[in-house]
């Protein structure tokens, strides 16, 4: 089974897409007889500063020759790739088999967490004699080799059906009908995930950037998300794909040790709240947390909305795991895990007689109630009332990244409060 990798061939600005250009791959393999076993679509480091979009690269394996796939792969690059882009910088890779070797799936391993260079990505395609084109720069080898790798390298696939529009409507507004949306996400529900974001009635399938995809239906069961996609109301649609990807896994989160975390890497790491909350300018909240010696300043920003009022809700001393992309020493928070609150504190304790708050009787001579005389040899305990639970919490889907988990999906290690 011969593998076509694919990467960096889409624009911030100018639209276009890899996974359009795979699916136009696919669609000419086909054409030619060949058979098509699986298109993959494979997000890696959200962290590389080079991403044109959501870093994803993707994979198209088949029973065609590696000459004829590198063939089909080359003329779709050169009439669909946005290479006018400054940023966009296509490459790719064809391998002649998809038992690929540890040295290939281990830079896919490293490509969802780590930053690799495009020397690096050129020496194993050289040493593994793969087929390969690049176009400027040639960036786009990195992603193409790890998507080649990809399938023996993960064991962790989800789906995802993606609609895309005619030609003649692209850079126009998208017709999709915002009630067939949520009626159809509901029904789909819990199986196909991110679909929409109900408290912020927003249609989170349906992309805003310029390019052809009409909309996106993510979930665990190919059927699912198909059945989703089948419900929803819109215009004409040119063509669709079923992609397996690694979306929705968690799989650029490596287990981190406070004081070793380093920028560019995304880490679940634990420790103990060190300072209150704290509301920034443009509504980012911070606070800093505390293992041993070491502290990490945490962020919620603004585009995660009402996930910031979690955060806010968090006190001094409580116990938790933390999980994001760290940058300029911040991690930038995608979930949290309460494992324990502070439930009591100390305050000024009352009079058991009138009621009022006792005042300080002098250093170290404890509090003593002015009108009724009574006294206090300190502060007292109090419980507080909380509005966290044990368990964890996650940013709303409409400020979701592609490779992070939904805590819907299940299995993790505490209760789940999940958004949708």
């Amino acid at each position: 089974m011969t593998v076509i990798g694919i990467d960096d061939t889409d624009s911030r600005e100018r639209g276009m897409c890899t996974t359009y250009l795979a699916a136009r791959v696919a669609a000419r393999i086909r054409e030619e007889g060949g058979a098509v076993d699986r298109q993959m679509l494979v997000r890696l480091n959200p962290a590389i500063e080079h991403k044109t979009r959501g870093n994803a690269a993707l994979a198209v394996h088949t029973d065609l020759s590696p000459d004829r796939a590198l063939a089909i792969a080359r003329e779709a690059v050169e009439a669909l790739a946005a290479t006018d882009d400054p940023r966009t910088n296509p490459g790719v890779v064809v391998a002649p088999d998809e038992a690929v070797p540890e040295s290939v799936m281990g830079f896919s391993r490293r490509a969802v967490r780590e930053r690799l260079t495009l020397d690096e990505a050129r020496q194993l395609i050289e040493t593994r004699e793969y087929r390969h084109a690049g176009w400027k720069e040639s960036r786009g080898l990195i992603g193409a080799l790890a998507a080649v790798g990809s399938w023996a390298a993960f064991d962790e696939w989800t789906y995802e059906y993606i609609a895309y529009r005619e030609a003649h409507r692209r850079g126009t507004p998208r017709e999709v009908d915002h009630e067939s949306v949520f009626a159809a996400a509901d029904r789909g529900y819990p199986a196909a995930w991110d679909t929409v974001d109900h408290g912020e009635d927003s249609s989170v399938c349906v992309p805003h950037a310029p390019g052809p995809i009409l909309y996106g239906i993510r979930g665990d069961d190919p059927d699912v998300v198909r059945a989703v996609a089948d419900r929803i109301e819109s215009e004409p649609v040119e063509r669709t794909g079923i992609f397996v990807t690694n979306q929705g896994t968690d799989a650029h989160l490596r287990e981190g040790s406070m004081g070793e975390l380093r920028d560019g890497r995304s880490y679940r790491v634990s420790g103990t709240v060190s300072t209150q909350p704290e509301t920034k300018r443009g509504g980012h909240v911070f606070f800093d947390l505390e293992n041993g010696d070491a502290a990490l300043a945490c962020a919620a920003f603004e585009p995660t909305k009402r996930f910031r009022e979690r955060v806010r809700a968090l006190r001094v001393g409580d116990r938790l795991t933390v999980c994001g992309e760290v940058s300029d020493s911040t991690l930038k928070l995608e979930k949290f895990a309460v494992r324990d609150l502070v439930e009591t504190e100390l305050t000024v304790p009352l009079c058991p007689d009138c009621g009022r708050s006792m005042e300080s009787a002098g250093r170290d001579q404890g509090y003593r109630c002015r009108d009724c005389g009574t006294g206090e040899p300190g502060k007292v305990e109090r419980t507080i009332e909380r509005d966290l639970e044990l368990g964890w919490y996650e940013v709303p889907p409409c400020a979701r990244r592609h490779i992070a988990k939904p805590l819907v999906r299940g299995g993790f290690d505490a209760p789940t409060h999940p958004e949708r």
